[in-house]
């Protein structure tokens, strides 16, 4: 899957990376499984630290007999001694205490767990309101709900203009899961920043960590019983190393330079302090780094984990590379990309031969009898302005009654994949295309994704197109499903098509669109825009009457400097009237698709399903809501939508609250799910939550995801165009779980890529300022979402000059009352209260260690503060919703 020398347990990982840089409770570098004695390791005992796994027959016994539990294990970025699995009701999250009972499981691994006697519980006090009894809360929200395929591409070919707006950090978000999933990435990759510990292990002034700090957010705000349980268990069995195993960090000599070890091992210390402390052979480390330790000092390293001993708080590990300095774009994106165990080598030969080598390719005179013509219909792309992999088409022409055909037309990846070949295996290992803010790492070779493939203007192409007769209503009165062949007669971005949509009546100057092909004029291609236009809003109102959700979150995009690629600036996507355009049609496209293939083939259909919330987090919510005089109704997803819409106002603080309330209300909310209808016994759980419906697949971006691949073989064999694929409903469920892994990964890399550019913003263009919402209160602190910036931070009371500070619920909100200091000695102490979606003014500042920020308050009346609204504008949300 990944380069030839990495094959140690390369599963994709599923779940988040944390990336924290953070050293433990118990100074730098504070290894997970050295609580007791830090020389117990280095004196040579052998007694065992972890227990023996259970044999494979009594795990699958105590599956069965329900006296064991299995979930995915995650850890807390920020308190690693503490995990967590689902509970497989639903109700609050397992608790996993410590290192020695979570038994060398890394973060993301399917585990096995034994539940410990109730004696051994852990016991929430009613006053610590423990944010973290619900588990290292990261953001899993299905793309679907919130509409964001920011695609973007490398910065190759932008030589005439210094600075390139880089449209993308998403995948792609149909809207399908209700939301963008922009700042949760900021969750993981900004928030572990915000406490910052020194060489000598002290903490930060402005970092208090105490052991009860908790979070009153939305879920913690709840009055609980007098002292509630927690069920808390130990891990028994890994059932699966999801985990790649590898992990970025730094080498340290160990510290007792008389031992046996000190001879033979260097120590390995992870950036992520979820991963263990690792022993590497020194043999395998650079040759003077024991005579020259600080030259390296700053230098990241790829370690794998080869080994981890039941007697041995560390693990044994191998040295894979050296990635460059620390706090610099490509080694930290190469560091990232192998923690999640993506594959960014370049394509074999073996993969290149499977490509058409006679170039330039034409399409074979056979296709055309077997595919519907439709190359003088006025047919055109809308997509990021960067983009360079166009997945999809549009048309739309008016008919006889007032009515319209509408096509969307997807490029037929399927015909450049047979199935079986070498192409395919690494298409279906990958399974997505991997967007950073910089660059792609591409599902297939670039000559797929970007020419054969690719729906380019004015050249012949292969594509599978569904076409409607629709109503102007967006009503469906006929559909047709087929291969057809395509030339696009222009490529529109989003603002071309935005620009069109807001002057309906406008002639557009020549100079300001794209070319259009000789037999189109861009005024027919205009009409078709403002027709499609029309229909969407239709399609769109229809929707969230039937119930849907949509949670949009704010998402940052950048500018880079084009010679050094560095971040120049960033701002808030706005997501217009064009994307969502473009939204409707996809998601129109793949409803009728998962209809059609669920109904030809029941139990072999690959379908895309998204659970309702999480009992437990949804209940706190309702009670948070409540408490706080909101008026929510969280009873379906239509429900809360229409909660969302009409609670809130626009001025600027109605606003501010409802991107607060937007965040709280996804958390509850679980991942969309790729599945196999002949799996999954009861039918109700096909459902769509975020868009109510009661089928839905991904068909169309085949270039870049590959259960967009397997779809299109299933619709073509539904049409009599092949054989139906030779696969099991077992063996096509391991493929969706496989799709689920890599997607969730490719999310968490997506996240991070953008955390390590902001950083590397605030630290080259910083301080940073903006306004920012309250978003919940500590003891000692409090988070907000930075509005300018849609990161979340926390803001710590002795990091700020206060005189002094005081915590209160009043009813049952929490607040705090910080008394500044006199900024001279005629003025007295300024006092301000600090509660649940105050308005507050942050500073964002870069700090001496590589790529880490905190946050501070500004001094209540200070001038110089721009609104944040006033750079809501400008970026395209460039989003391919399906």
């Amino acid at each position: 899957m990944s380069h030839p020398d990495y094959r140690l347990n390369l599963r994709p990982l599923g779940t988040p990376r944390g990336a924290s840089s953070l050293a433990g409770p118990r100074g730098v570098g504070a290894s997970p499984g050295d609580k007791k004695s830090k020389s117990k390791t280095t004196r040579g005992k052998k007694k065992s630290i972890f227990e023996t796994y259970l044999s494979k027959e009594d795990v699958s016994e105590g599956l069965k007999r329900g006296t064991l539990i299995q979930g995915v294990l995650r850890i807390n970025p920020k308190k690693f001694h503490e995990a967590f699995i689902p509970s497989p009701d639903g109700d609050r999250d397992i608790f996993i205490d410590g290192v020695v009972a979570r038994n060398r499981a890394l973060n993301g691994d399917l585990v096995v767990v034994n539940l410990l006697p109730e004696e051994q519980w852990k016991v929430i006090k009613p006053e610590s309101n423990d944010k973290e009894t619900e588990g290292a809360y990261e953001s899993d929200l299905p793309e679907e709900l919130c509409g964001s395929h920011l695609l973007q591409q490398s910065l190759k070919g932008y030589n005439d203009s210094p600075d390139v707006i880089i449209e993308a950090q998403f995948d792609d978000s149909d809207s399908e899961d209700g939301h963008g999933n922009m700042q949760n990435a900021l969750v993981d990759g900004v928030k572990k920043l915000s406490v910052c510990v020194h060489e000598k292990g002290k903490e930060d002034a402005g970092a208090p960590v105490t052991k009860d700090e908790n979070t009153f957010m939305s879920q913690d705000t709840r009055a609980l019983p007098e002292k509630s349980l927690q069920r808390s268990a130990k891990v028994v069995y890994i059932l699966e190393k999801k985990h790649s195993r590898a992990a970025t960090g730094f080498l340290k000599l160990l510290a007792d330079k008389n031992s046996e070890l000190f001879r033979k091992y260097a120590l390995f210390s992870p950036s992520d302090h979820r991963v263990p402390r690792i022993y590497v052979p020194l043999k395998d480390c650079p040759q003077d780094f024991v005579t020259r330790p600080k030259d390296y000092a700053n230098t990241l390293f790829i370690c794998r984990i080869v080994d981890w001993k039941e007697d041995s708080n560390f693990a044994l590990g191998q040295l894979a590379k050296s990635l460059g300095q620390a706090g610099e774009i490509e080694p930290e994106t190469e560091g990232i990309l192998t923690e999640y165990g993506v594959d960014f080598s370049d394509f074999s030969s073996e993969v290149l031969e499977c490509l058409p080598q006679d170039l330039p390719w034409t399409i074979p005179p056979e296709e055309f009898s077997k595919r519907r013509d439709l190359r003088k219909d006025c047919v055109f792309t809308i997509d990021p302005s960067t983009a360079q992999d166009l997945d999809d088409a549009l048309s739309c022409k008016p008919v006889a009654d007032g009515n319209f055909e509408v096509g969307v037309h997807i490029a037929d990846v399927s015909y450049f994949v047979p199935e079986g070949s070498s192409l395919d295996k690494v298409a279906a290992e990958r399974a997505t295309s991997v967007y950073l803010v910089q660059k792609v790492v591409p599902m297939l070779p670039r000559l797929l994704c970007e020419e054969l493939c690719s729906l380019n203007p004015m050249t012949d192409k292969l594509t599978f197109s569904v076409i409607w007769t629709l109503t102007p209503k967006g009503k469906i009165l006929s559909e047709w499903f087929g291969q057809t062949v395509i030339r696009s007669c222009t490529k529109l971005s989003y603002e071309h098509a935005q620009s069109m949509i807001e002057g309906p009546t406008r002639k557009i100057p020549e100079e300001e669109l794209p070319p259009v092909s000789p037999e189109h004029t861009s005024e027919e291609v205009h009409r078709a825009v403002l027709n499609l236009h029309r229909i969407a809003k239709e399609l769109r109102q229809q929707r969230f009457v039937d119930g849907a959700l949509r949670l949009d979150q704010l998402k940052l995009a950048f500018t880079l400097d084009h010679e050094t690629g560095l971040p120049q600036g960033c701002h808030i996507y706005e997501y217009r009237d064009s994307n969502k355009l473009v939204e409707e049609f996809m998601l129109l496209a793949n409803m009728a698709v998962a209809r059609k293939i669920h109904c030809a083939f029941p139990e072999r259909a690959l379908l895309r399903r998204h659970p309702p919330p999480q009992t437990k987090m949804l209940n706190d919510l309702v009670e948070f809501c409540d408490q706080m005089g909101l008026p929510m109704d969280f009873s379906s997803a239509g429900a809360l939508n229409k909660s969302l819409m009409e609670t809130f106002g626009d001025d600027k603080y109605s606003l501010a609250r409802k991107e607060v309330l937007t965040n709280m209300c996804s958390r509850p909310m679980q991942m969309a799910l790729y599945f196999c209808s002949g799996v999954l016994q009861d039918q109700a759980q096909f459902r769509h939550y975020a868009l109510n419906v009661p089928l839905y697949t991904h068909f169309t971006s085949p270039i870049r995801r590959f259960a967009d691949v397997l779809v299109h073989r299933l619709l073509a064999a539904t049409l009599g165009y092949r054989e139906l694929p030779d696969v099991e409903p077992e063996a096509l469920q391991k493929q969706a779980d496989h799709c689920n892994d890599r997607r969730m990964a490719s999310k968490r890399v997506q996240e991070l890529s953008t955390s390590l550019f902001f950083a590397i913003l605030v630290k080259e263009s910083g301080p940073l300022e903006s306004e920012a919402m309250v978003m919940g209160v500590l003891s000692q602190a409090f988070d907000v979402l930075v509005l300018r910036y849609g990161v979340q931070k926390r803001i710590y009371c002795n990091a700020l000059p206060l005189q002094s500070y005081r915590f209160q619920k009043v009813g049952k909100k929490p607040e705090l009352t910080l008394v500044w200091e006199p900024e001279d000695a005629e003025q007295g102490p300024a006092q301000q209260v600090v509660s649940i979606f105050s308005l507050v003014e942050v500073v964002l500042r870069a700090e001496a260690t590589a790529l880490k920020y905190s946050a501070i308050l500004k001094r209540p009346g200070t001038e110089g503060l721009l609104d944040w609204q006033d750079e809501q504008g400008g970026g395209d949300l460039a989003e391919e919703q399906d």
